[in-house]
C-alpha cells in the first residue's frame, strides 16, 4: 500500500535505495545500468563526491534565502559560469527549479519584452508538432505532444504549430538535405505571414528534439534559416535545450553545432545533474535592458528560484564537467554508442532509424522497414521494452506516439557523461535482448 500518487497509480515500483556512478540499486539489491540518466538528467551519474561535498558545504552555510531579500554567492557564481560559456549575446540568467518553469518564464519574458518596447499587439507563439516543452499549462500549450495536450486542451492558451524538421518521416525521396532544410524552415515564414508577423512573439523549438520524437537532430542549415526568418520579422527565437543541452550532444549548448544563438534559451536537467531541482532561462542583453530601462522588473517569480543549495550543486556539476574534460568523453563515447547501435540494430527488421548526437541517441521502431509502418499502438511496444529492459538491469527511456502523438515507438538513450566503453557495450547488448524479447511478444 502506498499513499503516493505515482505516475501510474496501479504500478508497483521498485524502491531505489542508493546510486553510484552509472548504476542505481534497489531495495532488493538489484543493480540497474542507467542508460537514460533517468530522463536525460544524471549527466555525472550518481553519488559524485565533488558535488556532494559542495552541497554539504552550502547546507552548512545557508540552505535558503528568498530572492526578494537576498542574492547568494552560489547563485551569482553559477550565473557567472553560465554566461562565461554562453552563446553570443546572452548576458543574464534567471534561475528556476526545472525545465517546465524555465519555459514558462521564457514565454513571459518574450511577451513582456514586446510590451516594454511598445509592441503590445504581439501575443502569438509558434512551435512545432511532436515537440515537448514541459507539463505546466503554458509549456504544454506550446508543446506539440498531441497525447499530453488532448484532455487539457480547453485550459491551454492558443498557440500555433508547424511541422518539425524530422528527416526520417518528412524528408521526401530524392530531396537533398539543403532542400529539405529550406522547405522545413519555410513553414515558419508561411505561418508568420498567415498570423501576421507583427502579432507573433516567438518561435519555440528544441534544438535536438527530445522525449516526444526521440533525439531528432536538425538537417542542413535549418536553424540558420530559422534564425534569419525570426530576425526578418522581429520575432524572438526561444531554444529549448532542457533535454539536449548542457553537454548532452557533445558541445555545452546544442545550438553551437548549428552556428546560431537564441534570444532566450531554457536549460535544466544536465544543468544540475539531478542533485537538486534546477533550471534556468538564459537571455540576451537587449531583453534584459528592456526590463531594466522600462518597468524595472520582470513580472514573474517563484519561491524557490535561485535556491542556494540548487545553485551550489549545479555549479559543482558544471565545474566537474569542465575540469574532467567530460565533453570530450561525450563525443568519444557518443561515437562508440552510435557505432555499436548501428552494428547491433542497423539491419534489425524492426528498427527503422538510428539517430542522435553525442550521448543522446534513439532507435525508432517500425513493424516494416520498407514502408516505415509503425507498430499498432495497442501493443504498447515502448512499455514492453521498458519492462524487459528493467528485468535485465537496464534503464532506458522508451516512448509511444513518436510519429503523430498516437502511432510510433522509440527508445531514447542518454547515459551519464562519465560512461566508459565497456558500459556502452553493455547498454547495447542488454537493449538488444530487451527489444527482441518485447517484439517476440507482439508478433
Amino acid at each position: 500500500m502506498t499513499h503516493l500518487l505515482h505516475r501510474s497509480p496501479n504500478a508497483v515500483m521498485p524502491v531505489a535505495v542508493s546510486g553510484s556512478g552509472v548504476e542505481i540499486v534497489d531495495a532488493d539489491g538489484r543493480r540497474y545500468l542507467d542508460a537514460s540518466g533517468g530522463a536525460a538528467v544524471s549527466c555525472l551519474g550518481h553519488g559524485h563526491p565533488d558535488v556532494l561535498t559542495a552541497m554539504r558545504r552550502q547546507l552548512e552555510a545557508l540552505a535558503y534565502a528568498h530572492t526578494s531579500f537576498f542574492t547568494t554567492e552560489a547563485a551569482e557564481r553559477l550565473a557567472d559560469r553560465l554566461i562565461e560559456d554562453a552563446p553570443p549575446g546572452i548576458s543574464h540568467v534567471y534561475l528556476v527549479s526545472g525545465g517546465s518553469e524555465a519555459i514558462e518564464a521564457a514565454l513571459k519574458m518574450a511577451r513582456q519584452y514586446f510590451v516594454e518596447i511598445g509592441q503590445p499587439r504581439r501575443r502569438h507563439v509558434i512551435a512545432r508538432r511532436q515537440s515537448y516543452h514541459g507539463n505546466t499549462l503554458g509549456a504544454l500549450a506550446v508543446g506539440g505532444n498531441a497525447w499530453r495536450r488532448a484532455q487539457f486542451e480547453p485550459l491551454l492558451i492558443e498557440t500555433h504549430h508547424i511541422d518539425p524538421c524530422y528527416a526520417y518521416r518528412l524528408q521526401r525521396d530524392g530531396e537533398s538535405d539543403a532542400d529539405y532544410a529550406a522547405r522545413a524552415a519555410q513553414a515558419l515564414e508561411d505561418k508568420l505571414i498567415e498570423i501576421g508577423p507583427d502579432r507573433v512573439i516567438a518561435f519555440v523549438a528544441e534544438t535536438v528534439v527530445g522525449a516526444t520524437a526521440g533525439a531528432v537532430p536538425p538537417v542542413g542549415d535549418y536553424f540558420k534559416q530559422i534564425r534569419a526568418i525570426c530576425d526578418r520579422y522581429g520575432v524572438l527565437l526561444i531554444l529549448d535545450e532542457v533535454m539536449c543541452g548542457m553537454g548532452r550532444t557533445g558541445t555545452l549548448h546544442a545550438c553551437e553545432q548549428e552556428g546560431v544563438a537564441p534570444d532566450l534559451m531554457a536549460v535544466a536537467k544536465g544543468l544540475g545533474g539531478g542533485y537538486q531541482p534546477i533550471g534556468a532561462v538564459m537571455l540576451t542583453q537587449r531583453i534584459f535592458e528592456a526590463f531594466a530601462n522600462g518597468s524595472g522588473a520582470f513580472q514573474h517569480g517563484h519561491t524557490y528560484m535561485g535556491h542556494p543549495m540548487a545553485a551550489a550543486a549545479a555549479l559543482a556539476v558544471q565545474e566537474v564537467i569542465r575540469r574532467d574534460g567530460l565533453l570530450a568523453n561525450v563525443v568519444e563515447m557518443g561515437a562508440r554508442l552510435e557505432r555499436r547501435l548501428k552494428e547491433r540494430f542497423g539491419q534489425h527488421p524492426f528498427v527503422g532509424d538510428i539517430r542522435g548526437r553525442g550521448l543522446f541517441r534513439a532507435l525508432e521502431l517500425v513493424s516494416d522497414r520498407a514502408s516505415k509502418q509503425p507498430f499498432d499502438p495497442a501493443t504498447k511496444l515502448h512499455a514492453r521494452i521498458k519492462r524487459e529492459a528493467m528485468a535485465r538491469g537496464l534503464m532506458v527511456y522508451p516512448m509511444g506516439g513518436t510519429v503523430d502523438g498516437v502511432n510510433g515507438d522509440h527508445v531514447l538513450l542518454a547515459p551519464p557523461f562519465i560512461i566508459e566503453g565497456s558500459q556502452v557495450d553493455a547498454i547495447v547488448d542488454r537493449l538488444g535482448a530487451s527489444l527482441d524479447a518485447a517484439v517476440a511478444d507482439v508478433q
